[in-house]
Formats: C-alpha cells, structure tokens, sequence
C-alpha cells in the first residue's frame, strides 16, 4: 500500500497529487487530499480529504511507501514511525505555499539520509520503484518527545501536569 498526504496546509497540492494518479500503480493507494481538486476515479484508490491523527499513523505504519508534501510536522510523523518518505516540496511560484521553505527543507533533509526528495513526476516513478530504504540518522525519533518535554521544562520551567487540565 501507498499512503499519500498532501498535509494540512489552506492551498492545494494538486501538482503532487496529478503525478500521483499518473502513475500506473497496481497497489492500494490511500490518498489525504486536503484542500485540492484533483481526484483519481479509479477503483482501489481510498481518498480522503482529511484524516484524524490516528488513521494518518496508522496508514504510514501500514504503507510500503509514503508519499508526503515537505512539511516538518508530516515528514516527522512518518520517522517517528520508521518510514523514510518520499517527499514533493510545495512551491511559491506554483501558489503552493507562501514561500520556498519546504524545498531548502526537503534539501537539507535529503543531505541528511531522513527523506528521498523528488522534483518532478520522473523522480517519483523511480523513487517508488525503489527498493524502500529505511529512515537513516534518526532511527525512528523516539527521542524527540522527551528532548523536547525537557527543552519546555528548561525554557518554561517544571509543570504539574494536573495544573494544566
């Protein structure tokens, strides 16, 4: 199965999701459009425009690939549950987003074994044909919650939980 996500973000991704569905895939494709007009229309693709937080986990757990615009929150998700995705950056020239962030993202990310980053529908052909290669450098991110949980009790100070609720 491939999970695809275009995330949360108020403008559409069509670009991605077009080279999406020109794919000939002969798998299960679940697809998380959010905001965007393009659908598939053929049978064996789940589309949604948005999904809670658990289906999205379970989904990346579940995929052979994932397929992902740039975002840090989305790419983050998908290593913390061990996958290395497949990421398209959204673009401000294509009314993608409000500046060119995710694309020096996807870069610097790339660089650094976390993500296998495509510019155009060619790269991600290839890069599903791919063999899958693991998330490197992070090994998953099980560390992240607690590093940051104590970076907030640095910078706030120590809180009982039960204030808070």
């Amino acid at each position: 199965m491939i999970f695809v996500s275009v995330g949360t973000h108020e403008a559409p991704f069509d670009r991605m999701l077009d080279a999406v569905h020109a794919l000939e895939l002969d798998e299960e494709l679940i697809v998380q459009y959010g905001p965007s007009t393009v659908r598939s229309g053929r049978p064996g693709v789940r589309e949604h425009e948005y999904l809670p937080f658990d289906d999205v986990v379970a989904n990346i757990c579940r995929a052979r690939a994932v397929v992902m615009h740039a975002g840090v929150g989305s790419v983050m998700i998908s290593l913390a549950n061990g996958k290395r995705p497949i990421v398209m950056a959204r673009r401000h020239s294509f009314g993608e987003h409000v500046d060119d962030h995710q694309v020096e993202l996807a870069r610097r990310m790339e660089a650094s074994g976390l993500v296998t980053f495509v510019e155009d529908p060619e790269e991600l052909v290839r890069a599903l044909s791919a063999e899958a290669e693991p998330a490197g450098g992070m090994n998953g991110v099980p560390w992240l919650g607690d590093d940051l949980a104590e970076y907030l009790a640095e910078q706030l100070g120590p809180r009982d939980l039960a204030e808070s609720v």
